[in-house]
């Protein structure tokens, strides 16, 4: 019967095609209903309420293909392909059921305050491309299952708080091109199976900190790799040679580690490469010639390195080239006269090395330049007036050189200046009055040169003008009065030239003074009134001129000034009590002047006033007012020579002075039993009428050895070194801040106080202060200011205690002291070498600058308990002595990696400039 069995077996494959339909229907709708699960799951696996961008999550839908946020497959099992969540506040887990979701290929859920830890099950998702988890708080490790990922191609997993080391597995995702991973915390080796990955294009891996080990070799055989990045890591070694096969790399970043050894010679092969950063490393060796093939490169930043030897004249074929950056480096001879064939460079920065030579003047061909910093060199010669045709230069930075001759009038044809900065060098001639035409023009710094002539009349065409320092040079005439012109003006410095006249009524016009200084001059007349107008004034010097007349009332209105100096000057009439209104002072010097009257109350209103109050040479007569006591901040006070009588109670009350000159006065009675007194040595209680000391039978007139308390005989100046950490903030605020390396308009102080970094970087951090204070420490000791005419060679102070490295640094009178105060002053010293390191990473913190005082102070006050004593009292002293000393050492050491077993002297500083640095970063600025 063959029609029957033919009816049957159609009916029977009916029967099995409609069961298979069935059971995939059935499979595909329990998929899919599982991802509905698993996606509501997820969404409330907070207590707090999913955000409404998610109302359209309904949990009774059969499948999620219709939601926000979600994609499906095309074909009928509508199965979850991607989550795709950017930029909404989810503040959720990691979902914890990923391994629902088997089809899915993109899994983005990125800057969504995503939490948790990477679930293992990500590794069974085995159809994934795509995983972009950056940007959030994911905790915990890198799961190892993510190399069960054979499709993987994009792996971002930046900007979370991971831990833990790369997975080697990670070298099984065969199919990877981005690998992501930079600003996590991720620790260990970066995993040389990475090098199997012969699709990888990026691998951003830099922002671990503790990222660490050396560079693998295996990066070379990663052909197709086109981004490398691992800066701000503690990778080492040296760059492996194999990093010239990689002939797609368009981008090395490989900075603020710690590569040590020479650049390879084989990245001139990298033909593609775009970006080369290696600064802030300890790489060492001359700079390749073969790097002169990469006629692709735009950026080469090699700043902060060892590198020496001279630059070599292929780097000037790199057509491409638009920012080079050899700063803080050793590089010598001269710069390439092929630099003028980079007629794309932009930022030409060469400060801090030890070029030699003079500034080429074909480099005027690069006429897109707009940096050019060549300063902390040994550059000679003249300024070339072809600069003048770099119509595009915003900034200029030539300080600290051997330039010589005129400033060219040609540099008024740089019509986009805006800072300029000769400062440091032999210029002579006058100011060309065309650079006061650059209407772009807002730092002009000329400082310690030999400048001379007038101020030009045109000063007030340079309405941008916002710092102004002519310090040290020798400029005559008068200020001219357009100098009122400059409405932006914060900072102008014109001391220590041969200025001649009044003080023009027309620089109270200039609203955004912060600082004014005028000292050091010959100025005449009355200071004038209407300088009350600049509210904004913090700094106003106008001591050592010949200034006349009374005080100003109006003075009082400046309630910003920190600083008021009017010392060495005729200024005659009284203290006007209206300064007590500048509740900001913090220093205040009226020394050397014809001031007579009493000392007005109101001056002790002012409990800022913390580093000095210097009333001394004067007239002043009457009682030290009992209010004095209020200054109880107060570190420095000098009432000499006047005519002041009565006793000294009120002084007891100030028990932060470390320094106090009452000499020379009209004072009786008995010294004040206290801590500054029995500091006191004779010099500075001498001349008072009936003055006694507290143990004597009589009074004394005029014997200062009489007069010398038995305590008092500790360096008065190595106490001021030491007490100065009272102050240090008020001190630091009025350091410099480079001028050039920031906007900031903050007045902070003076030119010969900038740490070197200043010069290259923008960088500024607490390690920039601590320079500037070792710097103040030194003037303190030596008895110099930081450039100080009378130091030979024209050297800086720093520059200057380096070179002498002995005990002859140290101020002639306080040598003469006896042996215990000088170890203390050569202690004092020694901590200052640590604050003036060029190395900023390598400066101690100002908490253990302060520790290390303390200890100097801390001995000082146990010696004074127990002067006095003899026999074991005085073992005692000694055997205290030594373990202070040995604890401070142990400090310094820390810092200057010297194997030193005492705190000597010359251990100090021979190690601190010679061999202990030497044996870890030799010669590095």
């Amino acid at each position: 019967m063959p029609i029957p069995r033919k009816k049957a077996l159609t009916v029977s494959h009916f029967s099995i095609t409609l069961s298979l339909f069935l059971a995939f229907f059935i499979s595909s709708t329990s998929a899919s209903t599982n991802e509905v699960s698993a996606l509501i799951s997820w969404l409330h696996s907070s207590n707090s309420p999913p955000p409404s961008v998610f109302s359209g999550w309904n949990p009774s839908d059969s499948d999620p293909c219709q939601w926000p946020y979600i994609t499906c497959s095309s074909s009928d099992n509508k199965l979850v392909t991607e989550i795709n969540v950017v930029s909404v506040q989810l503040a959720l887990p990691f979902p914890p059921n990923i391994s629902s979701f088997t089809s899915l290929q993109k899994l983005v859920i990125s800057n969504t305050n995503l939490t948790g830890a990477i679930s293992s099950e990500i590794g069974d998702c085995s159809e994934l491309i795509v995983i972009d988890l950056s940007s959030n708080s994911l905790v915990g490790e890198i799961p190892s299952s993510l190399g069960k990922l054979k499709n993987l191609q994009e792996l971002c997993l930046n900007s979370n708080g991971l831990t833990g080391k790369i997975p080697p597995e990670l070298g099984d995702c065969v199919s990877l091109k981005n690998l992501e991973i930079f600003d996590n915390y991720l620790s260990e080796n970066l995993p040389l199976e990475l090098g199997k990955i012969s699709t990888l294009e990026s691998i951003r891996a830099g922002g671990n900190s503790e990222l660490s080990g050396k560079f693998p070799e295996e990066i070379g055989n990663c052909r197709n790799l086109k981004v490398l990045g691992l800066a701000a890591t503690k990778i080492s070694g040296s760059l492996p040679v194999s990093l010239g096969q990689l002939s797609k790399l368009q981008s090395l970043s490989v900075y603020s580690t710690m590569l040590s050894g020479e650049i390879p010679k084989e990245l001139g092969n990298c033909s593609e490469l775009i970006n080369l950063f290696l600064y802030d490393n300890d790489l060492s060796g001359t700079l390749p010639k073969e790097l002169g093939k990469l006629q692709n490169l735009e950026k080469m930043l090699l700043w902060q390195n060892n590198l020496h030897g001279p630059i070599p004249e292929e780097i000037g074929f790199m057509k491409s080239l638009n920012a080079i950056d050899l700063s803080m480096n050793y590089f010598s001879g001269t710069i390439p006269k092929s630099f003028g064939n980079l007629s794309n460079l932009q930022e030409l920065m060469l400060s801090s090395n030890n070029i030699t030579g003079s500034i080429p003047s074909i480099l005027s061909n690069c006429t897109k330049l707009v940096q050019f910093q060549i300063d902390a060199n040994q550059i000679s010669g003249l300024i070339p007036p072809e600069i003048g045709l770099l119509k595009e230069l915003n900034i200029f930075l030539g300080w600290q050189n051997k330039l010589e001759g005129n400033i060219p009038d040609e540099l008024a044809g740089c019509q986009n200046l805006q800072a300029l900065d000769l400062s440091q060098n032999y210029l002579t001639g006058s100011l060309p009055a065309g650079l006061f035409q650059l209407r772009n023009l807002t730092k002009l710094l000329l400082i310690s040169n030999a400048i001379s002539g007038v101020i030009p009349l045109e000063i007030g065409n340079c309405t941008s003008l916002v710092r102004l320092r002519l310090v040290n040079n020798r400029i005559t005439g008068e200020i001219p009065k357009g100098i009122g012109f400059l409405q932006n003006l914060s900072f102008l410095d014109l001391s220590e030239n041969n200025l001649s006249g009044p003080v023009p009524l027309e620089i109270s016009n200039c609203r955004q003074l912060q600082m004014l200084n005028l000292s050091n001059n010959t100025l005449q007349g009355y200071l004038p009134l209407s300088l009350s107008s600049l509210t904004k004034l913090q700094v106003l010097d106008v001591s050592s001129n010949d200034l006349t007349g009374k005080i100003p009332d109006s003075l009082g209105h400046l309630i910003s000034l920190n600083r008021l100096i009017l010392s060495k000057n005729s200024f005659n009439g009284e203290i006007p009590s209206s300064l007590g209104h500048c509740t900001n002072l913090q220093l205040l010097d009226l020394s050397s002047n014809n001031i007579s009257g009493t000392i007005p109350e109101e001056l002790f209103d002012i409990q800022d006033l913390d580093i000095a109050l210097n009333l001394s040479w004067n007239s002043l007569d009457g009682f030290i007012p009992e209010r004095i006591s209020a200054l109880n901040r107060l570190s420095v006070l000098d009432i000499s020579h006047n005519m002041l009588s009565g006793d000294l109670s009120a002084l007891s009350g100030l028990e932060n002075l470390v320094s106090l000159n009452i000499s020379h006065n009209r004072f009786s009675g008995y010294l004040p039993d206290s801590k500054v007194f029995r500091q006191l040595i004779g010099a500075e209680m001498e001349g008072n009428n009936g003055l006694c000391s507290k143990g004597f039978r009589s009074c004394f007139v005029s014997n200062s050895s009489q007069l010398t308390t038995q305590r008092g005989v500790h360096s008065h100046r190595l106490r001021i070194a030491i007490g100065l950490l009272i102050s240090v903030t008020a001190v630091l605020a009025l350091v410099d801040d480079g001028d050039f390396a920031r906007s900031s308009n903050t007045i902070a102080g003076s030119y010969g106080y900038i740490a070197p970094e200043y010069g290259y970087s923008m960088k500024i951090t607490e390690k920039s202060d601590v320079y500037s204070y070792g710097v103040v420490v030194l003037e303190v000791l030596t008895g110099k200011q930081p450039i100080d005419p009378t130091i030979p060679d024209g050297l800086h102070i720093v520059d200057w205690v380096k070179k002498i490295r002995d005990i002859q640094v140290i101020d002639q009178g306080l040598q003469a002291r006896p042996e215990s105060e000088v170890e203390e002053m050569m202690q004092t010293l020694g901590v200052a070498l640590l604050c003036i390191n060029p190395i900023p990473e390598d400066r101690p913190t100002m908490k253990a600058v302060a520790a290390m005082l303390s200890e100097i102070c801390q001995e000082r006050e146990e010696s004074m308990k127990v002067d006095g004593c003899s026999g074991s009292c005085n073992n005692g002293r000694e055997r205290g002595k030594d373990d202070s000393t040995s604890s401070v050492m142990q400090q310094t050491a820390k810092y200057l990696r010297s194997s030193s077993t005492s705190f000597s002297a010359s251990s100090l500083l021979y190690s601190s400039s010679s061999s202990a640095t030497s044996n870890v970063r030799p010669n590095l600025k």
